[in-house]
């Protein structure tokens, strides 16, 4: 038969040949499964890239989300803190137009007539003042101060011009009478002082 005229050499050389064709299709399948990961590989580096992306975009939020509760935070505090200090204003607003009829009465009373040999009206007077001094006091622990600026410099926030006028050896600008006594509520004016302002002759 053909098959067995046909040369050792020959066989071997179809046999190589079919090898041959054999290991460019393996060469071929092997190259097409590198193309298929360096693809992939791509893909996920593009998918990588955009959680990078979105991860950042979340981090900056979130840190933009804590200083604002921060920032919330503080100025809530700082409200609550301003509540305490400053929530009895308006009690003590009113409790200054006691303290002023306290003063009028004290001044009212004729210093001449306070002698041991009138006792009733010395214990009065007495009374008024320990009274007086009471409710300064008082006023002092809760941070309510007094302001009796006589022959301080006129200031806009804690005194209220009433008048000017030139007064003999007093430097103008300055306070020369008080006519009603002010109050400052922790630094902060509660009633302005009303005062006569010294101006040049």
């Amino acid at each position: 038969s053909f098959c067995l005229r046909t040369s050792p050499r020959l066989l071997c050389a179809a046999t190589q040949q079919k090898n041959t064709g054999q290991n460019l299709e393996e060469d071929q399948s092997q190259n097409e499964q590198k193309v298929e990961p360096s693809s992939a590989e791509k893909l996920l580096a593009e998918e990588k890239a955009k959680l990078e992306e979105q991860l950042k975009e979340v981090t900056d939020k979130y840190k933009r989300a804590l200083a604002d509760a921060e920032n919330i935070r503080q100025r809530s505090q700082k409200l609550v803190e301003e509540a305490k200090l400053y929530g009895i204003q308006s009690f003590c607003k009113d409790l200054l137009e006691v303290a002023d009829i306290l003063e009028k009465a004290t001044e009212s009373v004729p210093k001449e007539e306070i002698k041991d040999d009138n006792p009733h009206l010395k214990s009065l007077y007495e009374g008024l003042v320990m009274t007086e001094v009471q409710i300064q006091k008082v006023f002092k622990k809760h941070g309510l101060l007094r302001l009796n600026p006589v022959g301080a410099k006129f200031d806009p926030y804690e005194h209220e011009a009433l008048f000017h006028a030139p007064v003999e050896g007093q430097e103008p600008g300055t306070i020369a009478l008080v006519s009603k006594i002010g109050y400052k509520l922790h630094g902060r004016t509660l009633r302005p002082a009303l005062v006569g302002v010294v101006k040049d002759a």
